[in-house]
C-alpha cells in the first residue's frame, strides 16, 4: 500500500516538474519549486515508513523548513529585485 503511494508521489513529481517547465510565469515556476519540495517531504516520509528509519522524518522537516524560506527568498528576489532588508527612510 505505501509502495503505491511512493509511486503515486512520483508520479505527482514528474507532472509537477513538467509544469516547471512549461510555466508561462516565474511565479507558475516558484510554486511548482515549492510543491517539489513538498513531495519530496511526503515521499521521504514514506520511503522512511517502508524501510522502518523514522529519522527520514526528522529531515523531512528540515528539509520543509529550508524550502519554505528558500521559496520566501526568491519569490522576494523576483518582486523586488535583491534580498536586502528594507533601508529606513531618511528625515529631511
Amino acid at each position: 500500500m505505501f509502495a503505491l503511494a511512493a509511486g503515486a508521489i512520483i508520479v505527482a513529481m514528474a507532472l509537477v516538474v513538467g509544469r516547471a517547465v512549461r510555466g508561462p510565469t516565474v511565479f507558475d515556476r516558484a510554486l511548482a519549486g515549492n510543491s517539489v519540495g513538498m513531495l519530496a517531504i511526503l515521499l521521504l516520509a514514506v520511503m522512511g515508513f517502508l524501510t522502518g528509519r523514522p529519522e527520514f522524518l526528522d529531515i523531512g522537516l528540515v528539509y520543509g523548513l529550508l524550502n519554505l524560506i528558500g521559496t520566501l527568498a526568491v519569490l522576494r528576489f523576483f518582486r523586488r529585485g535583491d534580498l536586502a532588508p528594507d533601508e529606513p527612510e531618511q528625515e529631511s
